[in-house]
């Protein structure tokens, strides 16, 4: 099938990706613009995958101070190239990190962040909770377990539902811009001031 430039052009305007790459997945598509998204979508995320062992020591560092200057975020994302870090698209996305930090006030980036102390205290809670509810002994690791996922998924950032769009979460964004960029790209480091705290 002969894939027209037209197609090509509005392909990689939607998704940003080479034009090589958006000629050959509109071929696997038969020209179909939504299918190809979704094949790149798939490629990219199966390609970012693969960038894990690469390393990423470009990149911004982002601010975000909320309206009245009571709170503030800096965060540090990085990826593999000057050229990506300097991209609206980049740029657009570290913004989207910073607020989405000011509005969660994630504790750590993921599970490994999170401090052993703060887990066990956690898990002392939950169990002493299902205790005293009456649940049965043998249940209770299980139940622990369950309440442990939550609370990753509320205090770890990229667990967390994404504030702008809650179908999806901080790390499915930032697969999404991985997908896009071909890099790899990591939240590298973030703190949050807020007055008075």
């Amino acid at each position: 099938m002969d894939i027209s430039t037209t197609l090509i052009k509005e392909l990689r305007s939607k998704t940003g990706v080479g034009i090589m790459d958006c000629k050959k997945a509109l071929k696997e598509c038969n020209g179909d613009i939504d299918k190809a998204i979704e094949y790149l979508r798939k490629k990219g995320i199966a390609t970012a995958m693969k960038r894990g062992g690469r390393v990423a020591s470009e990149g911004r560092i982002e601010s975000y101070i909320h309206a009245g200057g009571k709170l503030g975020v800096l965060v540090e994302i990085n990826c593999e190239t000057d050229f990506t870090a300097k991209t609206d698209d980049f740029t657009s996305f570290a913004k989207d990190i910073a607020m989405h930090i000011a509005a969660s006030n994630p504790i750590a980036i993921d599970q490994n962040g999170v401090p052993a102390d703060v887990i066990e205290k956690e898990k002392d809670i939950y169990v002493t909770q299902a205790k005293e509810s009456g649940k049965p002994e043998k249940i209770i690791d299980k139940i622990v377990e369950g309440k442990l996922r939550k609370f990753f998924s509320e205090v770890c950032l990229l667990e967390q539902a994404f504030v702008k769009n809650p179908d999806i979460t901080v790390n499915d964004l930032l697969n999404e811009m991985i997908a896009k960029t071909g890099e790899k790209i990591e939240i590298r480091r973030f703190v949050r001031y807020q007055l008075g705290e």
